[in-house]
């Protein structure tokens, strides 16, 4: 800790916030004492010494330590396969030892620099571990809540424990309590977040006990404790004899749970408020905070990311708060132990399970399922192990599992092959960026990742299957490239002097300097001496006699000329397409229909306020062509919206209008500037009424009535453009030609891999209001 500079006037933030933080500590550090199989006061004692030596020790001015989870978990999971009754004078004495242990361990990991591989453990691996040992947890507490005492074991054990105590019989008043404490914590902290619910109900649960002597009702009480600081002792390490390969084994994987998961959590903390944390010395605050925890008796301690954020709601500013919640903590032992027999144990029991289940990562893994399936089920593979097997071998395997997922990542890089875009002057996946066409003569294939033995022979098949004999060059595009070895620089030169014979010429491009100091080294010289290395592709392109304007080839299956948005030369769209990939036009669905619920809330619309209102939606560099095209689907948006009858006719009618003013307009400025832009614009404006015809029958027609006053308008004010319109769409044969494409593609995922979601979204959105009605 460093008060270097420190302002005064953060006392009357960091004084109160300490202050909280021990008061909240108190129930849950119970809690998790008795987790470890140590008996309630232990779990005060370490929430003493260890977080006053951690806040004085730690780069981080905001986070907070203590007795936790995962540690408890981890301990009491030792007791059990040791055979060590929990609360005994067995526990009582080798717990302090485990701590001791893994204080050692961690400070080993800070000598020799071991800590450097624990950021090869992967967030879903903990996410995943964290879970499973929450809801392991729970388990094990779940029969407190109706009178009964706590399971150990597995899954499998646990549930039977829990169907055993149920039958045996359920206190009324006990389940009462606890499900009412884990209701209120749970809903304060979604309408009153900043009250520290937690010390409430522990004062409530013993204010309850004090005015109606629950006892009597067959409630169970904690045991009295007895009062003073904890005096500090050497753990008698000839206590391990015998289990010295079980003791070093296990207390290893503890250390290594807890630099994992309080680095983690302590650097994501960290990037709120910008603060500088230095790795190294995080290590050194947990092995001496562990070191102090082995000294007053308690079990291992690690990071509270809970209670980090309670600080943080009452504005901590530095770790001035520790030493305060450490100095409330001694004065709760000192004066005030005699409330702790007056807990209802029922309370205190929901306390802990309301702390544990805000501590399971179930968002972290509802958000991988949308994005990595294969994170995902790493996620739940690890937190079933924990459940199944125990802590041990979940650690284990979340270990294994997160360096299996670095090599198949690292042998499996991203890749791409790159097409242009002549209105961004730019290069685009064409798999991911509609309007993106590939430069004929030419492979461009850009490779992301380190480049090494692993994955050599990756690049080498891909770009065979993709060469056909009509090539005049393959370029890679190495700006992703971070590295490559003597293995792969062999295969690329392999690959080099192959396509060499064969007249097609192969560069490597984008990259950074140092990577040309690896390809001299490992024997490309070659490729350097016949100016195969440059700087940027349009050098490459240059070099073989492809300039500007770049002759284009055809598209794959029309996909840039006609998609479900009817992009016609747009640029920012592209930027759409490479922001969200395959869910682009669900986010503009979403995007046009949140805009629609502004605009008719609004009394008064004008130009101005869609034109604002469509910059904050979708940033102020939209060119034209795209503002064009989201006014398409904001159109439409209108016209469902009240065919849900969710705006009445009159509101719709008006915002319409100002709507197809600024639409018609818009048309104008894109003719001024180029016609035959306008008549792509509108030949895929007949595709689109075609694609909402098909999918949207209901809410079709009121978007065919918008469609019809917008070219009123336009005859009106713009007669020069409604004539161009009225022939294109009187052009029999190209209107059916478009409307065969559409039939025939319509229901083609390739072209259209968003259409089906944005079915759904609709679909979901009528059902609700149907249903509300």
């Amino acid at each position: 800790m460093s008060l270097k500079g420190y302002d005064l006037h953060f006392l009357k933030k960091d004084i109160p916030a300490g202050i909280i933080v021990a008061l909240v500590s108190i129930p849950i550090s119970i809690g998790y004492a008795l987790v470890a199989g140590l008996p309630p006061i232990y779990g005060l004692y370490g929430s003493l010494l260890p977080i006053l030596v951690y806040g004085l020790i730690t780069s981080s001015p905001r986070f907070v330590f203590g007795v936790d989870a995962a540690p408890a978990a981890l301990v009491g999971g030792m007791l059990y396969s040791m055979g060590i009754a929990y609360q005994s004078q067995d526990a009582v004495r080798i717990i302090p030892v485990i701590t001791l242990f893994t204080a050692a361990w961690i400070l080993i990991a800070r000598l020799v620099g071991l800590g450097r591989l624990v950021k090869f453990i992967s967030s879903p691996v903990m996410g995943g571990f964290i879970t499973g040992i929450c809801c392991t947890i729970i388990l094990m507490q779940i029969p407190k809540l109706y009178g009964g005492d706590s399971g150990r074991g597995e899954l499998h054990e646990l549930l039977i424990h829990i169907y055993k105590t149920a039958s045996a019989g359920v206190q009324i008043p006990s389940l009462v309590l606890g499900l009412g404490t884990i209701i209120i914590i749970l809903g304060s902290k979604k309408f009153i977040p900043a009250v520290p619910m937690s010390a409430v109900m522990m004062f409530v649960g013993a204010g309850l006990n004090y005015a109606m002597d629950l006892g009597q009702y067959g409630v169970k009480m904690l045991p009295e404790v007895k009062a003073g600081l904890p005096p500090p002792a050497i753990p008698d390490i000839s206590l391990v004899h015998g289990n010295v390969r079980t003791m070093m084994l296990q207390t290893l994987i503890i250390a290594i749970v807890i630099i994992a998961e309080t680095l983690l959590a302590t650097n994501n903390f960290a990037l709120k408020y910008d603060d500088k944390i230095d790795n190294n010395r995080e290590i050194l605050a947990y092995a001496m905070s562990n070191l102090a925890g082995g000294l007053v008796g308690c079990c291992p301690v690690n990071g509270s990311v809970s209670r980090s954020n309670i600080a943080d709601q009452f504005g901590v500013k530095s770790q001035v708060m520790s030493i305060s919640a450490a100095a409330t903590m001694m004065i709760i032992l000192v004066f005030g132990t005699g409330f702790i027999h007056m807990l209802p144990v029922p309370v205190l029991t929901a306390i802990v399970i309301s702390a544990l289940i805000s501590s399971t990562e179930f968002d972290l893994a509802a958000k991988l399922r949308k994005v990595d399936r294969t994170e995902w089920k790493i996620f739940y593979v690890v937190m079933f192990t924990v459940l199944i097997f125990g802590t041990i071998y979940g650690v284990l395997i979340g270990i294994i599992l997160s360096f299996v997922t670095v090599i198949i990542r690292a042998s499996n890089p991203p890749r791409s092959r790159l097409g242009y875009i002549p209105e961004k002057d730019q290069f685009y996946p064409v798999d991911r960026t509609t309007g993106t066409r590939e430069i004929k003569g030419v492979l461009i294939y850009r490779f992301g990742g380190a480049l090494f033995f692993a994955n050599a022979n990756t690049i080498k098949d891909e770009i065979d299957d993709l060469v056909t004999d009509d090539m005049k060059a393959v370029i890679i595009d190495a700006s992703g490239i971070t590295s490559i070895d003597v293995t792969a620089v062999e295969r690329l030169m392999i690959l080099y002097t192959k396509y060499k014979e064969r007249g097609i010429k192969l560069f490597l491009t984008e990259h950074s300097g140092n990577l040309n100091d690896q390809l001299r080294a490992f024997g490309a010289e070659q490729m350097f001496k016949d100016y195969a290395i440059v700087p940027h592709i349009y050098q490459a392109l240059k070099s073989v006699g492809i300039n500007k304007p770049y002759e284009l080839g055809d598209c794959e299956s029309d996909v840039c000329y006609i998609s479900i948005n009817g992009s016609a030369g747009s640029s920012q769209i592209a930027e759409f397409e490479w922001a969200y990939g395959d869910q682009a036009e669900a986010r503009m669905e979403e995007v046009a229909n949140s805009l629609a619920d502004k605009l008719i809330s609004l009394e008064r619309v004008d130009e101005d306020m869609i034109r604002e209102a469509e910059r904050n939606a979708l940033g102020s560099n939209w060119s034209e062509i795209d503002e064009e095209k989201f006014l398409d689907f904001l159109e439409f948006q209108l016209a469902h919206l009240l065919e849900l009858g969710k705006i009445d006719l009159e509101k719709f009618q008006r915002v319409r209008e100002k709507i197809l003013l600024y639409h018609a307009k818009l048309d104008m400025q894109i003719n001024d500037r180029n016609s035959e832009e306008l008549d792509e614009i509108i030949r895929t404006r007949i595709v689109r009424e075609e694609q909402f015809r098909s999918r949207f029958p209901d809410a079709y027609n009121a978007f065919a009535e918008e469609r019809a006053r917008h070219r009123e308008i336009l005859k009106t004010d713009y007669p020069e453009i409604w004539e161009r319109i009225m022939k294109i769409r009187r052009e029999g044969e190209d209107k059916d030609k478009l409307r065969d494409k559409v039939r025939d593609q319509i229901h083609d995922k390739h072209l259209f891999p968003g259409l089906d979601e944005i079915e759904h979204i609709v679909d979901g959105v009528k059902d609700y209001f149907h249903r509300k009605k």
